[in-house]
């Protein structure tokens, strides 16, 4: 490659190896992206592309020409990014990763009683799924703690819903039957009154209608509320009456299907005494020992092909999962290692594979699985290229190109390539850290206080009480799936709600929301614009007077390509400045609105150094390691660890509050650890906070005062307490997977000083 200019790539050479595997590395922000996603993996997207019909391009994305003078030799590539699986309530682990067809083939060769082919056991197609559920095995019914309040009488409207309101034609069927006490709370009812009330269809009532008498049919509140509202076409409601039917409904278990969303003949055929549901259910490790133990001459081959797709699954360290995990409920890790199983099975050679950050959510046990994957893929016959900061990862790299040497402006060049041997000894960030080692920190500090988790049993854990130190730095460890994020955010964020959230998932905002938007920072700009040139503050905003007709403000023109998504083009009108021309015309200091908003923090912080409305803010986001960030980037384009770490801005100058942090070291380059676990020092020291973090980052697990160690394995071999106390006392402990690798890092580090 020659010439690689894409955002800030400063005109660089690139020679990757073929059929090996490499690595690119650099701090935050360096370019790697810029590199081989914005770059690399367009060209050969677009390259690919040019090579069918003009009728079938069409039909398909369009990738514009990188900012690159040559690519030469690319293979055609498969880009496994860390975007969630999408897919709804009929996609799953098994869907995704098509070892559910596996399953549905073996079931209909060896099933007794035969039912039929692979289709009669699938949920998404008619023949197979659950004919009440239409195969998703939920269905809508009314949520009877927000329909009744059995403390109140029919008289004092216990019927909650606004069709059953006291006075109303409905209300007078129950409260004028003579069936019912009108005045006696619901809570004292008889089962057979009760049942009076919600479900009995039987006789007729006079009610009165305009001072007549009328017979109506008599019919439960639950029966008629479901006929009038649950079994009628949602488009045949109004809005108004939508919006209220889902205050009154949740989602249950289909009572045809119990949950599997097969129909009956499906879940009665059997293989070797197991159900096709109960196969589905089991978690993979689970699922992987009854596989190899099948003996099936005659579906030899299927088992076979299962067995090896459902070992991927526990070699990539997603044991705990089942087949009929919702993929909606997956974590980007956990979503990208779902994806690097199903191109596992595939017989393709001469592909790029490219990666993001593929160890992702990996205790320091699995990673080493996650390369024997990777490097398996390369040993048959491909070129694999990942993004990557995780030091093992690296090492097992044949090859490494290392961008830098800072971010943003400071970056965008090779300040490295070669192999690992020699990384370790060249005078780049990366390479200085790669000689670096774990070390424990010389003191602890003393809790103020704790916090009680008692009685946790959500999901996997089972039944822990655990006190959580304030006024310290508290890491909770374990393998992925161990419990971690049910124990922190599922039962300590419940039962201490005053602690504030730091994760991962998306910002509430849209396409259109930015970094400065989210943090404040574009209403002191608009105002110093307006002020300084005697216009209206809203001419500065690109959601508002000021945005460009053609583009609307976004900068960019958005093409829909129906299920291949949608597809950005900068806008020809504004060149993706976003403003109008006379918006443009207007200064402060020499430089447009536009001008500002491509600013990165760190330029930003000098040139509104004048502007103290928004010092704090461009401070707090220097100080988590942000400095790279633009001000107009928008928030959809940023990882993860980007994401935590602009909402951690937000809160850094809150004076004793909890954070929950998880996994902030996602995204994080080696170099910019050490930055966030200053950032962690100062939000216990000088706002005497308390800091909760789940995290697999052996550094950080070094330099908490306590670690709180879960486990042994994941899912159901999980949810054990298996250590609270110091990190130096953990490495004491035998059966601890985080206690074996925090020994042997520190191990390390003492026989390089020796």
């Amino acid at each position: 490659m020659v010439g690689a200019r894409e955002h800030n790539l400063a005109n660089i050479d690139v020679e990757i190896p073929k059929r090996k595997f490499t690595v690119v590395t650099g701090v935050s922000g360096s370019g790697k992206s810029s590199l081989v996603f914005d770059t690399i993996a367009t060209e050969a997207q677009r390259q690919l592309y040019e090579t069918l019909p003009a009728f079938v391009r069409g039909f398909l994305p369009s990738y514009g020409h990188p900012n690159v003078d040559m690519i030469e030799h690319l293979s055609a590539v498969v880009v496994v990014d860390q975007r969630r699986l999408g897919g709804g309530s009929r996609s799953t682990v098994g869907t995704a990763t098509d070892i559910a067809p596996l399953l549905r083939l073996l079931f209909s060769r060896a099933g007794t009683p035969a039912v039929g082919g692979p289709d009669a056991f699938s949920f998404n197609l008619p023949t197979g799924m659950c004919p009440g559920c239409a195969g998703l095995g939920e269905v809508i019914d009314i949520d009877m703690t927000a329909f009744l309040d059995p403390d109140r009488s029919l008289n004092e409207g216990a019927l909650l819903a606004p069709a059953f309101k006291v006075g109303s034609w409905y209300w007078q069927v129950y409260a004028r039957s003579e069936r019912l006490d009108p005045d006696k709370p619901v809570r004292d009812y008889t089962e057979e009154e009760r049942h009076t009330l919600l479900y009995s269809t039987s006789g007729s009532v006079p009610v009165d209608v305009r001072g007549q008498q009328v017979n109506a049919s008599y019919e439960g509140a639950v029966v008629k509320f479901r006929r009038l509202y649950i079994q009628r076409d949602s488009a045949e409601l109004g809005q108004r009456t939508r919006q209220m039917v889902e205050r009154f409904t949740t989602s249950v278990s289909c009572p045809d299907c119990g949950g599997a969303r097969l129909s009956r003949a499906a879940l009665d055929c059997r293989v070797a005494g197991h159900g096709i549901a109960e196969l589905s259910a089991m978690e993979a490790a689970h699922l992987h020992d009854v596989l190899t133990g099948l003996d099936l001459p005659t579906a030899a081959p299927i088992v076979d092909a299962l067995a090896e797709r459902v070992g991927h699954l526990v070699d990539i360290g997603l044991g705990y999962l089942s087949l009929d995990r919702r993929t909606d409920t997956l974590s980007g890790g956990e979503s990208q290692r779902v994806k690097i199983v199903r191109h596992l099975a595939s017989t393709l050679t001469d592909m790029l594979y490219i990666f993001d950050e593929p160890s992702t959510g990996l205790h320091a046990r699995d990673v080493r699985r996650l390369t024997d994957l990777l490097l398996s893929l390369r040993d048959n016959g491909n070129t694999v290229l990942a993004v990557e900061h995780d030091p093992d990862v690296i090492a097992a790299a044949d090859h490494v190109i290392d961008i830098g040497p800072g971010a943003g402006d400071n970056g965008g060049r090779v300040v490295f390539t070669g192999d690992v041997a020699a990384l370790s000894t060249a005078d780049t960030p990366t390479g200085r850290h790669m000689r670096a080692r774990t070390r424990l920190k010389d003191a602890v500090r003393t809790p103020t206080g704790h916090l009680t988790v008692s009685g946790a049993t959500l999901h996997n854990l089972r039944d822990l009480t655990v006190e959580i130190p304030t006024g310290v730095l508290t890491v909770v460890s374990g393998v992925a799936g161990s419990g971690k994020s049910s124990l922190v955010y599922g039962v300590l964020c419940a039962q201490h709600p005053e602690a504030v959230v730091v994760d991962q998932s998306a910002l509430t905002a849209n396409r259109r929301s930015t970094t400065a938007t989210y943090t404040g920072l574009l209403d002191p700009i608009r105002k110093a614009f307006a002020r300084a040139n005697g216009v209206s503050p809203a001419l500065f905003s690109a959601n508002s007077a000021g945005a460009c007709p053609t583009c609307e403000g976004m900068g960019v023109i958005y093409s829909d390509v129906a299920h291949l998504g949608e597809v950005s083009a900068v806008c020809e009108s504004c060149q993706g400045r976003r403003f109008t021309a006379e918006v443009l015309t207007y200064h402060l200091n020499g430089r447009t609105i536009s001008d500002v908003l491509e600013m990165t923090v760190a330029q930003a912080r000098e040139f509104l150094s004048g502007q103290r409305a928004v010092a704090p803010v461009l401070d707090a986001l220097v100080d988590v390691g942000l400095d790279y960030l633009r001000l107009g980037q928008p928030l959809t384009t940023l990882s993860g660890g980007e994401r935590q770490r602009v909402k951690l801005a937000t809160h850094l100058h809150r004076q004793g509050a909890i954070y929950v942090l998880d996994e902030p070291t996602t995204g994080l380059h080696m170099s910019d650890v050490a930055r966030l676990l200053d950032v962690l020092d100062r939000l216990v020291d000088t706002h005497a906070g308390t800091a909760v973090v789940i995290e697999h980052n052996l550094d950080v697990i070094a330099h908490a005062d306590w670690v709180i160690d879960l486990g042994p394995e994941g899912g159901s071999s999980g949810g054990q307490i298996l250590f609270e106390g110091t990190p130096r006392a953990l490495c004491d402990v035998p059966h601890s997977h985080t206690a074996t690798h925090l020994r042997q890092a520190l191990a390390a580090a003492s026989a390089e000083h020796r």
